[in-house]
């Protein structure tokens, strides 16, 4: 996957006069589904990302694989048997990235144990055969052996359940893959500035521009997909300017610290908090993280800053659980995502936590067609739905999905999520060759964590990155795990980069300058004006 042969697929197409069958605007979860789904049914799929892919929402979940409990406790039983079927799917297609984590809820009231244990069998009989392992109520000694760190004094016992988790960003590159090796093209740094029309109104392509180069390209499409997540409606007002709101943006952060606080395999839900919401306690790539909130925003930005309050809310309500309270000075980082919940007439902006994560899918009257909503782990239901109402839309031939069984790029059984390369999958051997060619190939980057030069050089040969950031944000995950670590890695990765890209030493210089700037909200040297209101108890 090389940005410089897509750049010449996207001229080429344009010289001919030639109209792709698809064009996807947006390189986040959704817009990756509707291009595996829409080219591996066949069909000519050309997908823009204005910035690198996973840039906003979809590099910045709870890296879980679920079914959404509270979604259960809702009522909204619908959601959770689609989710529930869609994770199963999901590790069978991508069993490299997608493994078993056991939760518990801890309880420290006697009714809880019966009361979250009927709740979760409910879970486990709702996703039958695609199951990931059966709940069953803990005792005391039991819930300890797999949470030794936890608050003791009080504890009565537990309820263990089974969900997925998973790396966001490696399953979006991994995704973006599969859609190439089904003949693709997907381009990042490519910003579509405008919708073309025809004598009728009616949207006809796409122009777009290279932010490397300033090159324009006018490009033509039987139909437009916008699948922007929390940029849905920018997109939408260049088709008409007084298109009505559609997202009601809230933002979640996530706190990561070191691996002792939680340091075996087994992750805490906390079912309700003083916000409405879960908390979860997750190892994830030898790192706790806990997350998430839940606070409306007026506008979403690729880059959004936390609340004190957020910070203070997530380390209050982690410290009641944990034997070893964490501090402000044990966050290793801080990362921000932002959700794009659909708005519905009559929704109470102050609790988006309320809103609905079912995806919607609008057409507007050029036929700009505009998926929203849903969650990572329903990507591949949404883009099934997306491509039907684009089939009918577009007058394109009728062939039916197949992603339900189709392997994602990468796909490798028995994968141990312990080992150094793992998120590689069957692409690991070929990482593994270019740390062999020399000492500086395979020397770590940071003691502090598992990257080594040959991942920089692989990002950017075959996963185009394109600067620091990507490299160290995206292909790896060093800003989201270690946001100081991240910052001293930033010069040998500008180095590495440079020599790949034929960059000078001034571009380096701005790429490590541009990163620290950027990693100095990770690492808690920058908040979001304190003017968050308390969080909502019910």
């Amino acid at each position: 996957m090389k940005r410089d042969d897509m750049v010449a697929h996207v001229r080429d197409r344009q010289e001919r006069r030639e109209p792709w069958d698809v064009i996807v605007i947006g390189g986040g979860a959704t817009g990756a589904g509707v291009a595996v789904d829409a080219a591996s049914r066949g069909f000519s799929v050309l997908l823009l990302e204005r910035e690198d892919f996973a840039k906003g929402t979809s590099s910045r979940s709870t890296k879980l694989v679920h079914g959404g409990v509270r979604y259960l406790e809702r009522g909204n039983v619908a959601l959770v048997i689609e989710a529930l079927k869609e994770r199963g799917i999901l590790r069978q297609n991508a069993p490299h990235l997608v493994h078993d984590v056991p939760f518990v809820v801890p309880n420290y009231s006697w009714w809880e144990s019966p009361f979250y244990g009927i709740g979760l069998k409910l879970y486990d009989l709702l996703a039958g055969k695609y199951g990931f392992g059966q709940s069953k109520i803990l005792s005391r000694e039991e819930t300890l052996e797999h949470l030794p760190t936890l608050q003791q004094d009080g504890l009565i016992g537990g309820v263990i359940y089974h969900d997925g988790q998973f790396d966001d960003s490696r399953l979006l590159i991994h995704l973006l893959q599969t859609a190439v090796d089904h003949g693709a093209t997907v381009l990042n740094y490519a910003p579509v500035v405008a919708l073309r029309k025809d004598a009728g109104g009616f949207i006809e392509g796409v122009e777009a521009v290279d932010s490397e180069t300033s090159e324009r390209f006018a490009l033509q499409a039987r139909v437009v997909v916008n699948a922007t997540g929390i940029f849905t409606d920018e997109i939408r007002r260049l088709d008409d300017a007084g298109a009505r709101t559609m997202v009601a943006p809230s933002q979640g952060i996530h706190l990561v610290l070191h691996r002792s606080f939680l340091p075996g395999d087994t992750a805490v839900m906390v079912p309700h908090t003083s916000d409405a919401r879960v908390l979860f306690a997750i190892p994830w790539h030898g790192h706790t993280v806990l997350g998430t909130t839940d606070t409306p925003i007026d506008q979403p930005c690729y880059e959004p800053l936390p609340f004190e309050q957020e910070i203070d809310f997530v380390l209050e309500t982690a410290g009641r659980y944990l034997s070893r309270p964490p501090r402000r000075e044990d966050i290793l980082s801080v990362y921000v995502g932002i959700r794009p919940l659909v708005k519905a007439v009559g929704a109470d902006a102050e609790r988006t936590s309320a809103l609905s994560r079912d995806h919607t899918i609008h057409i507007d009257a050029s036929g700009l067609l505009t998926i929203v909503g849903g969650k990572w782990t329903t990507y591949r239901h949404m883009a099934e739905d997306t491509m039907n109402h684009a089939i009918t839309l577009g007058k394109l031939a009728d062939r039916p999905c197949v992603t339900k069984d189709l392997h994602i790029h990468g796909y490798l059984q028995d994968v141990d999520p312990h080992e150094d390369l793992w998120v590689y999958g069957a692409d690991a051997e070929a990482v593994k060759a270019i740390a062999s060619e020399s000492e500086e190939m395979g020397r770590r980057l940071h003691p502090a964590l598992p990257y080594n030069a040959a991942e920089v050089v692989w990002a950017a040969r075959q996963e185009m990155a394109r600067s620091v950031e990507d490299v160290l944000a995206r292909r790896t995950r060093a800003l989201f795990l270690n946001a100081r670590a991240a910052i001293a890695m930033a010069p040998e990765v500008a180095r590495l980069l440079s020599r790949e890209l034929g960059r000078d030493r001034t571009w380096e210089e701005d790429q490590v300058a541009g990163f620290k700037e950027l990693a100095a909200q990770y690492a808690l040297e920058k908040f979001a004006p304190s003017d968050l209101p308390e969080p909502k108890k019910d």
